[in-house]
């Protein structure tokens, strides 16, 4: 029944946009008609350009969240357990994500080419800072009662590690698995747009520069659609890993891209 709802909503809004693009007879060029952008999405599948550059941009997005993510639960683990890391490199860190990721997609490309690894490794640095803070505020959300518990009980900083800290800050590290798998995508996106071969963000702007509004508007219809399948992907997992969190979702502490 929600997911009836959910339908009936997104119709309503199509047929509030169509209407208005046509009884405000707004240009095409301005804000085409859902129409226009079915016809668009029509053309693009049809001729498989749309096929073949989803999948580079999705093997992009990907592989840029397993480089971010894994690097992510790393740090935010190592600055977790030793203040010393903390003290030294956690500034650092910061400093590094203070820096807009737009500015730093021309170097990236210019260091590592138009190729697949420029993408994969902009996309990584997008979306490690979101991971890395949740993980973080999970592992020291860790109750110290249980922790003094397990001390007096003989076990080791690697048990008191698998067995109390990294369950109880699994909720809060999948909400940031949900977090940096969009900005994955995002990072990929910008990436593109700097400098690619091909891709989505190359198809936007190849339709900008020969005007085709509602062209584009479908590549973006079909970006909102990947980064919604891809979160719920990463929604599935958490639910049957994360089974015993009552809410389903941990503290979402990421920072913007």
């Amino acid at each position: 029944m929600r997911a009836f709802r959910r339908l009936l909503l997104m119709a309503a809004l199509l047929g509030l946009w169509e209407a208005a693009a046509r009884l405000l007879a707004i240009p095409a060029y301005i804000l085409p008609p859902p129409s226009a952008v079915g016809v668009g999405l029509y053309r693009g599948f049809r001729s498989g350009i749309f096929i073949e550059n989803i999948w580079i941009t999705m093997l992009e997005t990907f592989l840029g969240f397993v480089l971010g993510a894994s690097t992510g639960f790393l740090l935010g683990t190592a600055v977790a357990l030793s203040r010393r890391f903390e003290y030294y490199l956690y500034p650092i860190i910061i400093m590094f994500q203070a820096m807009p990721k737009v500015a730093l997609a021309p170097l990236i490309i210019v260091w590592f080419g138009l190729d697949l690894t420029s993408k994969v490794i902009n996309a990584g640095l997008v979306c490690f800072f979101p991971l890395m803070v949740n993980t973080i505020a999970g592992l020291r959300a860790a109750d110290e009662d249980r922790i003094s518990l397990m001390r007096s009980l003989a076990a080791t900083p690697a048990q008191i590690f698998w067995m109390l800290r990294l369950p109880g800050a699994l909720p809060s590290i999948f909400a940031g698995l949900e977090i940096a798998m969009i900005f994955a995508l995002i990072g990929a996106i910008v990436a593109e747009f700097v400098g690619a071969q091909s891709g989505l963000g190359v198809l936007i702007q190849s339709m900008n520069f020969s005007m085709d509004v509602a062209g584009q508007f479908s590549v973006l219809f079909i970006l909102s659609l990947i980064g919604l399948a891809l979160n719920g992907i990463v929604t599935a997992v958490r639910r049957r890993v994360v089974f015993w969190d009552n809410n389903g979702r941990g503290h979402q502490l990421g920072g913007k891209p």
